[in-house]
């Protein structure tokens, strides 16, 4: 793209993402530190990150909204576990709200981030509309979330060519599809199948989840009975923080059992499911995982949508492989053969971190891969800059939100002490170089070799623990031993 008029525009800080983490993190920046210049670059051209993007059936959120939502803010629907247009609107609201919305720079897809010690500033390269410009920033603040918006992950199979039906992948949901009446073939265990299949089963002729391994699947209520009870008593904001707090420890407890008795976890998963299945269902079977509970991130279903739909008989579930796809289906490696008129490719999403932002300081690239993570928020020796990146077992926002106010936090002391440059620096030998996130999943499996890493102590481990990362990013020191001011 050709340069768009010469000009570079600066800032003290470049926030990159209008997502819920974005938003979040231009709020506590205006609000704590009102004397510093922002913006937020926003490669799309609507506010809402996810939950502008994906328009599949049924989307949702996958941890309740209580803690999905914004502290500043809480959430005061009525739902607990609430659609992909509500949380779109939700997050829209608070931008305006506090006038983050006129902060935005829509159509802004930053490509490359050049820091240069001389200066103590990032430049970075952006594609815009009009074509490429140059802003430059003090610091830098990644909220571009963790995926590729452009495409998911998708697998191909033998015989796709002889399929005479539709198949689409979520990501790219056609907005005049028609599944009344079809027969559908969802292919995923995950999230996004999980509530997928419901959905489309309210319209289908039947919709069938295809699963080579089933995942943990979870029901809880769509409407938080305490969030009720307190609304009666409570004034609307102290009580969604009060059931807030409440999810927060409640999650954390159910995780530590889970981790420490795994096989308790697995039979109390497995009975619940029982219970709404019929009595000869093969819930072993279809939804009893190899692994142990939160090896890989559970599955949430709001008051058994799922099973109910299962029960129904509108749903049906087959664990099996694919052998090819045929002209009127697929094909398995069983010999079962399932009738399709759509096949939905609900088989995950690439990993891309930082919103794939190419990193260069004083014209050496610096890649992500393979640097220890500070605080699970900053990358060993690149100065200036953070990312937004949140909990595995646990609402992305909580993690978010710690890391906007600590970037805030840092921005304080450097100004106090006449500093313009912070960077990570590993100074203890004896740390040793973990896998980022303990997790199985297959999306982080093959992504592996471009992740940062975490380190086996502090403040390089990354404890996914909101209540520990509370006390260490609002008391602890932030001119520790392995941060480098100058």
């Amino acid at each position: 793209m050709a340069e768009a008029g010469g000009i570079t525009e600066h800032f003290d800080v470049l926030i990159v993402g209008a997502g819920i983490s974005g938003v979040d993190g231009a709020y506590r920046l205006q609000s704590r530190l009102p004397g510093k210049s922002y913006a937020i670059l926003e490669a799309r051209e609507a506010i809402g990150g996810t939950w502008d993007l994906f328009r599949y059936p049924g989307i949702r959120s996958d941890s309740d909204m209580y803690t999905l939502g914004f502290p500043f803010r809480p959430w005061t629907g009525d739902l607990s576990i609430a659609g992909g247009e509500a949380i779109r609107d939700y997050v829209e609201d608070t931008a305006r709200a506090f006038g983050i919305d006129r902060r935005i720079r829509f159509r802004h897809r930053v490509a490359a981030a050049r820091w240069e010690t001389a200066a103590a500033r990032w430049t970075l390269e952006v594609e815009t509309l009009a074509g490429t410009r140059h802003f430059t920033c003090r610091f830098l603040y990644l909220c571009a979330g963790y995926y590729d918006y452009a495409g998911g992950y998708r697998p191909h199979w033998p015989g796709e060519e002889d399929f005479g039906g539709t198949i689409v992948h979520p990501q790219h949901w056609p907005e005049d599809l028609d599944f009344a009446g079809k027969r559908v073939v969802v292919i995923g265990s995950g999230a996004t199948a999980v509530t997928l299949v419901p959905a489309m089963a309210e319209q289908a002729a039947h919709v069938t989840m295809l699963q080579r391994s089933p995942s943990y699947v979870v029901s809880l209520p769509a409407r938080d009975p305490i969030a009720g009870w307190l609304g009666r008593f409570l004034p609307q904001r102290a009580a969604a923080a009060a059931v807030r707090w409440k999810n927060v420890a409640l999650a954390r407890y159910l995780y530590g059992v889970a981790r420490r008795r795994p096989q308790a976890a697995r039979r109390s998963i497995l009975k619940r499911i029982r219970k709404t299945l019929p009595a000869d269902y093969d819930v072993e079977r279809h939804f009893g995982p190899r692994y142990n509970p939160w090896d890989q991130r559970l599955c949430l279903v709001p008051d058994n949508d799922l099973f109910e739909a299962i029960k129904a008989g509108n749903v049906s579930v087959v664990t099996d492989e694919i052998a090819r796809f045929t002209s009127t289906g697929l094909k398995l490696k069983s010999g079962e053969e399932l009738p399709a008129d759509i096949v939905v490719t609900a088989t995950g999403l690439v990993v891309r971190l930082m919103g794939g932002v190419s990193l260069t300081m004083d014209g050496v690239p610096a890649s992500p891969a393979g640097r220890l993570v500070y605080k699970g928020m900053m990358l060993e020796d690149v100065p200036n800059l953070a990312f937004a990146f949140g909990y595995t077992n646990a609402s992305w926002t909580l993690k978010c939100d710690l890391t906007a106010r600590y970037v805030c936090r840092l921005l304080e002391h450097m100004d106090a002490r006449g500093k313009r440059i912070a960077t990570p620096r590993l100074r203890d030998a004896s740390v040793a170089r973990e896998p980022l996130l303990d997790f199985s999943s297959g999306y982080i499996a093959r992504a592996s070799d471009a992740l940062p890493v975490r380190g086996s102590k502090g403040p390089w481990r990354v404890p996914q623990n909101y209540l520990r990362d509370l006390a260490a990013f609002t008391l602890g020191r932030t001119d520790d031993e392995a941060m480098e001011f100058s």
